[in-house]
Order: C-alpha cells, then structure tokens, then sequence
C-alpha cells in the first residue's frame, strides 16, 4: 500500500516487521473492539487517524469527486477545518478549537492534498489560498520540498505540491526559491538515461549521505507525474511519447520518458511492483502499482498503462478493503487515468466501497454520481468494518494496544532508514 506521504508509514513498518510477535503476546488481554477510541463521524475510514487523517480524507474526497459523487458537507468541512492559521495543515488535529503551535507538526504533504481536494470541490478559497502561500513559503533553496518545513527535498514531496500549484492555477515553474523552480529540484533527483543498471531513468526519493542517487519505483511514480505538472488525479495523454529513455531533448519531457520507461520495465514481467520489508518475503506493491498506472497513462497514454491496470482489477479488491479509503481512491484514480470505470473494476465498485467507509455523501440533482447509499450511523459504519476486518484476518484491535508501544520502540531504529528508501506498503488508510 502506498504510505509513502505520510508518517504513518513508520507505525506500518514497525506492525508488519514485528506484529505478530506482538499480536500474540495480548492476544489474551486485549479488550473488545468497542473500546477503540471514537473516531470523528465525518472522517472516512475506522483506523487512529493521528499519522493520515488529512492525506486520506483529501484523497478520499478527490476521489469521490472525481467519480460524480458530491462528498458529504460535514466531510469536507471536517477536512477545511483541520487547517492551522499559518496555512499548513496537521495530519490530525482532535481538537481544532486549540490553535497550532510551535509542536504541531504540519507537513507539506497534506497540505498540498488537502490543496487538490479543497480546490477540485470548489468555494475554499480562503483555505487554499493560505495553503499555497504556506507552500510556498516553506520552499527550499533548490526549488522542492521535504516532508516538513526545512526538511531536505525529496521527489514525492516535491511532486504532490506541484499538483497542488497546478490545482491553484499557479504555473510550478513560475514558483522559484533563490531562482530554482521545484521542476529543477526534481530534475537533479532524476537519474540519467547513460547511466549502468536498472535504474537508468528513475528518480531517487533522495540522494544519500554520499550524494549518491538510487532509483525508487515509489519516487518514480510521483516524479514522472510532478515533473509533468499534474497531480494525484490524471487523465492520459493523447500524444503522448513512447516511454523511451534518453539523455537528449527537453528536460521535464526527458525526465518524464525516462521514468516511464523504467517503470515500465518494472512492470514487464508480472504487471505490479514489488516491495520488500526487512525480514521479510518481497510482497506485491498495490499502492505504488495504482500510482505507476497513472504516471504511465499521463506520460503516454492509457495503453501504456493497461497491463498494470489490469493486474490491478484481478488482484487489488482484497487489499483495498483492508487498507481503507486511501486505497480505495489511489485505484479510483488509476482507473480514471486510463478511462476504466471505477464502479466496475475487477467486479468490484470501488465509488460504493469508498463511500462506505464515511458519512453518506450528497444525493446529487439528477439523482446519479453518488453510487451508493453509505451508512450514515457510526455504528453501521463498525459493523461493515468489522466485518472485513473478519474477513480478512485482520486486527484493528491490536492496532490500538500495541500502536503508541510499536511507534516508540521501532520508529526510532528504522524511521529515517524507511523514509530515505522505501517502496510502497494510505497511507496513502
């Protein structure tokens, strides 16, 4: 599943390299599932929304949007009203009557989905215009952006806030930091075509200690999106090139060829890509699969992306429902990229899945878009969880004894290891 925008990947990583052991030993004394804290009712998805609650409910009402559902109000109020006054947005904010401060951790990732959902919805101006400008403020001297303000820039973050300027109306290359643009940011984290090995194209989340760059399937995905000017949602390019890498031509064009081109190679053999956590068996990459469809798609066109689309509507249901709305919306968005209908994607409504993992959206005029009738009462929305829960083998019940535990004794071992390299694991929720 893709995490890679948000620090839930740290609670993630930490589950799955060491959840079993831990699962087991409270298998005993955990409580009922009704002991996990009350989640707000506007906010989509049932897991601790401390690390993702803005970067999911953003990509869960783009997503609606984007397949003719009119989200529900309280939904996006809930999503307008996590904003800080500086601009920036938190992951989650329990109580939005307290002001921000010097601790509260906004990042640029959120924000700028919070950015493309807000504008994409239209009549937030207010909140997306003081979103930008804290974007643009906290831009580094070579043009791009890291996950927090002053943090070193990095390929995906740098990506998500050039689909947040274009969402805005703002021109990326116009944006400039000590005359760099966040397109020449992203350029020095492309890798060259001339270059020995598999990586010839891709682009690096960011160099390492050496200044060394090493390609990432993850950071490819976004790249060739951001260093294209579009963001998370993309329709496919009509005269698109042939994903073909070489060192000659335009640059942003180039770059864009390039990583397509390695990511098709990537993709070549099995349709998906792979990921791998230490210690454990390589692992189909769903999350960064949908996000490779639609950076395919934008560069070249829907073809270009139809094996992994494919591969993706036989293969993905499963996964999505136990990752929740993030996921939901990431194959939403690929199954636009290409011109797939959503509501029938692999035999499965991904518009109805979404939706009911939230409050009802809108009944639109005409009496169409909305897909489904999503539970309204919280405790509908549990029973539904709880039942995929159930199927799925999964336990949001140990998420919520071993979730503080997990943070403090992992995140501090493998965090920066993770941030710097990972592949795909919502986030991304």
């Amino acid at each position: 599943m893709n995490i890679r925008r948000s620090a839930a990947a740290l609670a993630a990583v930490a589950v799955a390299v060491i959840g079993a052991p831990v699962q087991s030993a409270v298998a005993d004394t955990a409580p009922p599932a009704s002991a996990a804290p009350e989640l707000p009712a506007a906010l989509y998805g049932r897991t601790d929304p401390q690390y993702d609650g803005v970067w999911r409910q953003s990509l869960a009402l783009l997503a609606q949007h984007t397949a003719g559902v009119r989200p529900a109000a309280e939904a996006v109020d809930w999503l307008a009203g996590q904003q800080c006054a500086s601009g920036g947005f938190a992951p989650f904010r329990a109580d939005t009557s307290r002001a921000c401060d010097a601790k509260t951790a906004v990042d640029t990732n959120g924000t700028a989905a919070a950015v493309q959902a807000l504008t994409a919805l239209g009549g937030h101006e207010a909140v997306t215009g003081k979103a930008v400008a804290w974007l643009k403020s906290v831009q580094n001297k070579d043009g791009g952006w890291g996950y927090m303000p002053g943090g070193a820039s990095d390929t995906n973050s740098t990506s998500v806030v050039v689909g947040a300027l274009t969402a805005a109306g703002d021109q990326p290359a116009s944006v400039l930091k000590d005359g760099n643009s966040p397109y020449d940011a992203l350029l020095k984290l492309a890798l060259p075509c001339s270059g020995k090995g598999d990586g010839a194209g891709a682009f690096a989340f960011q160099p390492d200690k050496q200044g060394k760059l090493a390609a990432n399937a993850d950071a490819t995905a976004a790249g060739v999106v951001g260093i294209l000017g579009k963001g998370l949602v993309a329709s496919a390019a009509k005269d698109g090139g042939a994903a073909r890498c070489s060192d000659a031509g335009p640059a942003p064009e180039r770059a864009a060829a390039g990583g397509a081109a390695y990511l098709a190679r990537a993709v070549a053999k099995d349709g998906h890509l792979t990921s791998a956590l230490p210690g454990a068996d390589p692992q189909p990459d769903y999350g960064n699969t949908a996000d490779t469809v639609v950076a395919l798609a934008a560069q070249g066109g829907a073809a270009q992306a139809r094996k992994p689309l494919e591969w993706l509507e036989k293969n993905a249901g499963t996964w999505a429902a136990q990752s929740g709305p993030a996921a939901y919306a990431q194959l939403i968005f690929a199954a636009h990229a290409v011109g797939t209908d959503p509501r029938a994607f692999g035999g499965t409504d991904l518009v109805k899945a979404l939706n009911a993992t939230g409050p009802a959206p809108q009944q639109a005029a005409d009496g169409k878009g909305q897909g489904t009738t999503a539970p309204t009462d919280r405790a509908d929305r549990a029973d539904r969880a709880d039942k995929t829960d159930k199927g799925s083998g999964s336990s949001h019940t140990v998420w919520w004894i071993v979730g503080g535990v997990v943070v403090v004794l992992v995140v501090a071992a493998v965090a920066w290891s993770v941030l710097r390299g990972r592949g795909g694991a919502g986030q991304r929720s």
